[in-house]
């Protein structure tokens, strides 16, 4: 036997009967002291409006008007004395004359008229000096009790017989002042707000003015009578407190009343509330924002983090997937847009079925990331050069996707170390519309509108950031805005720029990028089904992206589009066979050949000139495969019209296609 266990059991002392008695005592007052508070914010407007009214009889129950009401009970009465005795010498005079037009008895009928008159002038005198001094509450509810009471126990009396006679008026009269007493002491009851002892101070006093009793009784002042709050609760995203909705109000309506309730509960000005919805049709929910979820986490990007961030809300890590949507961020300068894309970066860099590509005409993160991954941007030269480089860098995304295009033999592309996702990020696209301004790269746009309506079946994703996603003002096309299905914006500078980021609707749904209060890294993602809950954007800070190793970064595998030294032979054809195409190459000078035409034999495939843009360059080869319209051309190539309109006028243009504008037929150009 272990001696020394045995004398720490013996030594440890036991409750007593008496302690365990208190302590359950002490248990079960808590528990009823529980259920009071719970039930006492239904009959705080009862209680409110019970004791409003008590304290307005109060008020009016001054000596003076105390006085007035002895004076006018005393001319009432006088008045109804002097009313009774005319009355009675009218009913005389006419037992001593029959004749209506008698001296007496018109005076005695005046005089009545005259005393009745008077009486009712006393009477409404001595009712307005009653409604100016009433009786108390109190009193007036014991009347009202007494006036029930005492007529049914009479009339219960006198309609039953001895044996089956009750006393049940008195007893309900009894049971409904229970009731009105107990209603009282509940509505009266003063409900602890149980505050975390981690509260600071401006979340206790807002949770002591969240209380149902202390709401109730100044509500009326801010114009917020009909609602009550339910008990406030302090989360990891501040405090949070239920509404209950009456009569005429709404979750929208208390929404648009704000203000008042911001005035009702004291608050600071930066301090963020948002109203929306609660559990019920009646009921609306109130978030304070005192706190984030986020506080004490830090920030600084490391490999354990996950995701892109953590939702200030909840507190749970942010994933959005960096397949399956492009992606649109926005927000004003310095606010971390240039950086809130690296999260998604960093993990591009650390799959092997990934790879990064950066076009920066800003320069300043192509620099940075320059042997990271594939980067434009990073070049010292002028800014024409730059914007050269990145168009023909976009050149090259076009070729990959159209030799993907090609080679799949899925539905879905399925990315190897060969050819792997790309994860492509346009730093400030309001360059590259820029760009689409000179002749240079007049097609930029075009080829980005393929990439976004093709790429992504190819594996080929792309972010573009943009201070000012509107389409009007030229930070953002139309193709990139319908196909950006995730939605990320930082702090904008105002409501305007709410919509045009998110939509019309975007006050009214909570997306509101212009009241993140200009907190760098802090940003609203909207992502299938996500709330508006601000997200905290991990940071990665350039020490972590320079500490990267270097790689060889991604180049296009699709084979380049070169010029041919000879034309290949023609295919040999029956005779019965007539070739005639509708549109035929021009023939050119210098390096491209091509073979005179012979009468039964298709034309000889010209080699490509080298200076035509993607579009134009294979507008060119399907022209040459046999396609004699616009449509067969789409079709063929699975350009949008558009693009094939601009690029057949380019060529037509060039001299190297002829177009027949009647018919919209091409033909052969001599």
């Amino acid at each position: 036997m272990d001696v020394t266990a045995a004398w720490s059991k013996i030594g440890t002392s036991t409750k007593t009967a008496r302690q365990f008695s208190a302590e359950r005592i002490n248990q079960a007052t808590a528990a009823v002291g529980r259920t009071l508070d719970g039930a006492a914010p239904a009959f705080a407007p009862f209680a409110h409006r019970w004791d409003a009214e008590a304290d307005r009889r109060m008020a009016l129950r001054t000596p003076e008007n105390l006085k007035a009401l002895i004076e006018a009970q005393r001319a009432n009465t006088s008045a109804r004395a002097t009313a009774a005795t005319a009355a009675s010498q009218r009913k005389a005079a006419r037992k001593a004359s029959r004749n209506p037009l008698n001296g007496a008895r018109r005076a005695a009928a005046t005089a009545d008229k005259a005393a009745s008159g008077h009486a009712k002038v006393a009477r409404a005198k001595l009712k307005e000096a009653k409604k100016n001094y009433p009786m108390t509450l109190r009193q007036l509810a014991i009347r009202v009790h007494a006036a029930h009471t005492v007529p049914a126990g009479i009339a219960s009396y006198a309609m039953s017989t001895a044996e089956h006679w009750t006393v049940w008026p008195a007893g309900t009269s009894l049971g409904l002042i229970a009731l009105n007493a107990g209603a009282l002491f509940l509505g009266r009851r003063e409900v602890t707000v149980q505050v975390d002892d981690e509260a600071s101070a401006e979340e206790r006093r807002l949770m002591e003015r969240l209380a149902p009793t202390f709401w109730v009784q100044h509500a009326d002042e801010r114009g917020l009578s009909g609602t009550l709050t339910e008990h406030p609760e302090l989360t990891p995203a501040g405090i949070v407190c239920g509404v209950r909705l009456d009569g005429r109000w709404s979750a929208k309506k208390l929404a648009a009343e704000a203000d008042a309730v911001r005035a009702l509960l004291g608050m600071k000005t930066e301090t963020r509330m948002q109203i929306s919805r609660g559990t019920h049709g009646d009921r609306a929910l109130i978030v304070i924002r005192t706190r984030s979820a986020s506080d004490g986490v830090s920030m600084i990007w490391t490999p354990e983090h996950v995701g892109i961030g953590v939702d200030e809300v909840t507190g749970e890590f942010v994933d959005v997937p960096m397949a399956g949507t492009h992606k649109l961020i926005a927000g004003v300068t310095n606010m971390g847009k240039s950086v809130s894309w690296r999260p998604w970066m960093m993990q591009a860099v650390r799959d092997p079925l990934w790879a990064g590509i950066l076009l920066d005409p800003k320069r300043l993160e192509a620099r940075l990331w320059h042997g990271k991954i594939r980067t434009e941007g990073h070049q010292r030269g002028s800014n024409e050069e730059i914007r050269q480089a990145i168009y023909d860098a976009i050149r090259e995304l076009v070729a990959e996707m159209q030799h993907r295009q090609e080679i799949a033999d899925v539905t879905q592309w399925v990315p190897t170390p060969e050819y792997p996702n790309l994860l492509v990020v346009i730093e400030e696209g309001r360059q590259i519309l820029q760009m689409a301004k000179d002749n240079r790269w007049k097609d930029v746009l075009d080829l980005i509108d393929d990439l976004y309506t093709l790429a992504r079946a190819t594996g080929i994703w792309i972010i573009w950031a943009t201070q000012y996603p509107s389409r009007t003002n030229g930070g953002v096309t139309a193709m990139v805005s319908e196909n950006s299905l995730t939605v990320m914006s930082l702090t904008v500078d105002s409501p305007v720029s709410d919509r045009v980021v998110y939509g019309e609707n975007a006050a009214l749904s909570g997306w509101e990028p212009s009241k993140l209060n200009s907190v760098p890294g802090r940003a609203l993602i909207k992502h299938k089904d996500r709330k508006p809950d601000p997200v905290r954007i991990w940071y990665v800070t350039d020490g972590v992206v320079s500490a990267l190793p270097e790689v060889d970064p991604w180049r296009t595998r699709a084979s380049k589009l070169t010029k041919v030294p000879a034309p290949a032979p023609a295919p040999e054809v029956e005779e019965t066979e007539t070739i005639r195409p509708a549109l035929h190459l021009v023939k050119n000078s210098g390096d491209f050949l091509l073979a005179p035409p012979a009468a039964e034999a298709a034309p000889a495939p010209v080699a490509v000139p080298d200076d035509l843009t993607d579009n134009q360059a294979a507008v060119f080869k399907t022209v040459q495969d046999g396609a004699s319209t616009n449509a067969e051309i789409a079709k063929a190539t699975g350009m949008n019209p558009g693009s094939v309109d601009r690029a057949v006028k380019a060529l037509v243009k060039r001299g190297l296609v002829a177009k027949d504008g009647t018919t919209i037929r091409l033909e052969v150009s001599a």
